[in-house]
């Protein structure tokens, strides 16, 4: 059964910088289309960027588009979120999540029902 594992997560001023990561248990990793998602206390789960398994599509949420960036290393199976400019608003949970997305689009890609394998999440804060 195919595992995600997150990690990167901690405290951080606002302004800062972080890089989190997802490692994918199996070898069949580059078979996936990946996402991240996250959810604060409170709040719904939202859609961050996404990744489709050959690199080539990347998509973003609204409120973090220009200031995240996805990428993958399919020889190691893992995933990247790497996270500039931060601000207290993007303190959540962050989720990696994995599958086949049926619908080559931006809706397709941020979609949460287009992943049907999830890890347990990692926590970001971002301190004012």
């Amino acid at each position: 059964q195919v595992q995600l594992e997150e990690s990167g997560g901690r405290l951080v001023q606002a302004g800062g910088s972080l890089r989190l990561s997802c490692a994918v248990s199996s070898r069949t990793g580059s078979t996936y289309d990946m996402a991240w998602f996250r959810q604060a206390p409170g709040k719904e789960r939202e859609s961050v960027a996404a990744i489709s398994r050959n690199t080539v599509l990347k998509y973003y949420g609204d409120s973090v588009a220009g200031r995240f960036t996805v990428s993958r290393d399919n020889a190691r199976n893992t995933m990247y979120l790497e996270m500039n400019s931060l601000k207290p608003e993007d303190t959540a949970i962050y989720y990696c999540a994995a599958g086949a997305v049926g619908i080559y689009s931006a809706s397709g890609y941020l979609s949460a029902e287009s992943y049907n394998i999830w890890g347990q999440g990692t926590q970001v804060t971002v301190s004012s």
